[in-house]
């Protein structure tokens, strides 16, 4: 089972895709039992082809193809996420409450690998920690007060990046497992 997490769909009037044309769309090229999970690009899809690289290429041509939108797309193999979220280093400390934890998802790995610069913009009690392609965001303020946005860690990183909040991994890592045991 794979992961398709698409950024800047569906938000505020914006790229907007009916999840029921986006499955026929990626249907259409191949991927089976595509399910969706909310409006805001989370799809659980199965396929032959093992390659993320060129599954995010066709489901970002498809997309582009049929609905006329550039949209950047990252694929994650299910067992990749299983990794992702059972190593987030901030659930180690028990006064983090879940309800707070995000995930930035990045394109590719930065070349900086001090975060200095993204740490000090962050508010009092947040934090963040970066592990390969992945930033372990904690936002007690909610993601909505929070400076480390999509938009500031791109330009700081110099890579793609796309944020979901722990709820939203929770249920995509239920789908992934209900899908697998068909």
């Amino acid at each position: 089972m794979y992961i398709a997490i698409l950024r800047g769909i569906n938000v505020s009037g914006h790229h907007l895709i009916k999840m029921e044309s986006l499955r026929t769309s990626l249907q259409g090229i191949g991927l089976q039992e595509v399910e969706t999970y909310i409006q805001s690009g989370n799809i659980v899809f199965q396929s032959e082809i093992t390659d993320v690289n060129l599954l995010e290429s066709r489901i970002m041509n498809v997309i582009l193809q049929d609905f006329g939108y550039h949209v950047p797309c990252l694929v994650l193999h299910s067992d990749d996420l299983y990794v992702i979220v059972n190593q987030n280093p901030l659930l180690k400390d028990p006064h983090n409450k879940l309800s707070y934890f995000h995930v930035t998802f990045l394109s590719k790995a930065p070349e900086i690998k001090d975060l200095t610069p993204i740490l000090d913009k962050k508010l009092p009690d947040e934090a963040a920690v970066l592990m390969g392609r992945t930033i372990y965001l904690y936002c007690p303020y909610g993601y909505g007060k929070t400076k480390l946005t999509n938009n500031f860690i791109e330009a700081k990183l110099k890579v793609s990046a796309t944020t979901r909040n722990w709820k939203t991994l929770q249920v995509l890592l239920k789908m992934v497992s209900k899908n697998s045991e068909k």
